[in-house]
């Protein structure tokens, strides 16, 4: 089943538009391991908050993903510039539309 993941990442101090450049380059990272889409939002109230969000048809593509040696290496790389730990959420998409798939009705 077709699912969204969403990780909320915290810039440290002063970190806040390095962080946003480095999610920059990984987020389409994803792609390449069978996500349909990505967006990364960054919060216009707290500029160090961000949400990482990755739609997948399997939860599988997604765990290559994130343990896969570009994230991991990425993780490594830029590890002191957000708040740990961070802990991404799964979810089961239900329901989804847009304006779109509605004019093709």
């Amino acid at each position: 089943m077709a699912g969204v993941v969403q990780i909320p990442w915290y810039a440290n101090l002063f970190r806040g538009d390095k962080l946003a450049v480095a999610l920059e380059e990984i987020a389409p990272v994803a792609l390449r391991y069978g996500a349909t889409e990505y967006v990364v939002y960054r919060s216009d109230d707290d500029r160090y908050k961000f949400l990482h969000c990755s739609t997948f048809e399997r939860k599988s593509d997604w765990e290559r993903y994130w343990f896969g040696e570009e994230f991991s290496a990425w993780r490594a790389d830029y590890g002191g510039w957000y708040q740990v730990p961070v802990l991404y959420v799964w979810h089961s998409v239900i329901a989804a539309g847009s304006l779109e798939n509605a004019s093709a009705r």
